[in-house]
């Protein structure tokens, strides 16, 4: 994998062009999800390359909502992220008009499938007595995903897309996002 923007330069980035809260914590969520999934899945060695992807995902998201994944390349090689950084950016927008960088390396399906999931999973965190993921079970977040009312903005139909890129099983997928989550939560500003 390419030199990457360091931790410190990207989080500053993200900062710079999102000052909503929800979606500062839902950049940190899906940073600790990538890199769980990095070294889950054998990419230990890339595991920054990884976070930094998820850290950074929707830095056009807030301020340039009708131009996701279209501004963001601008945003980022004027901040020397390389390019194949932003391909894989722009990879989990696969499917929107006017994007064409198609999810191919195995971070780029993972990030394409986690990125509404973990959306899901914190919206059932929150109804729980708890409000958190650490007592979440599979058959919980079923139930919740099967309502697609509950949570509307998070795509089922890309969350299930994600799982055929990566040749997984929906319930293979939600659990093991909900243990990415599980490791990753503790982690996360309150």
């Amino acid at each position: 994998m390419e030199e990457h923007i360091s931790r410190e330069a990207a989080l500053e980035l993200l900062e710079k062009y999102n000052k909503d809260s929800f979606h500062i914590q839902h950049g940190l969520t899906v940073e600790g999800v990538m890199r769980w999934y990095a070294n889950e899945l054998g990419y230990g060695q890339d595991a920054d390359f990884w976070a930094m992807v998820g850290l950074l995902h929707d830095i056009d998201f807030e301020e340039f909502p009708e131009q996701h994944c279209k501004k963001a390349p601008e945003l980022l090689r004027e901040a020397g992220v390389g390019e194949q950084m932003i391909h894989a950016i722009c990879s989990h927008c696969y499917g929107h008009e006017g994007i064409d960088a198609k999810p191919e390396h195995q971070m780029e399906k993972v990030l394409f499938a986690v990125d509404e999931l973990t959306g899901l999973i914190g919206a059932t965190a929150l109804l729980r007595p708890s409000r958190s993921v650490q007592d979440m079970e599979l058959k919980s977040l079923k139930k919740k995903y099967k309502v697609r009312a509950f949570a509307a903005g998070c795509s089922r139909d890309i969350i299930e897309k994600g799982a055929q890129m990566l040749g997984w099983e929906l319930d293979v997928l939600l659990q093991k996002t909900i243990d990415a989550m599980k490791v990753v939560e503790p982690t996360l500003p309150r």
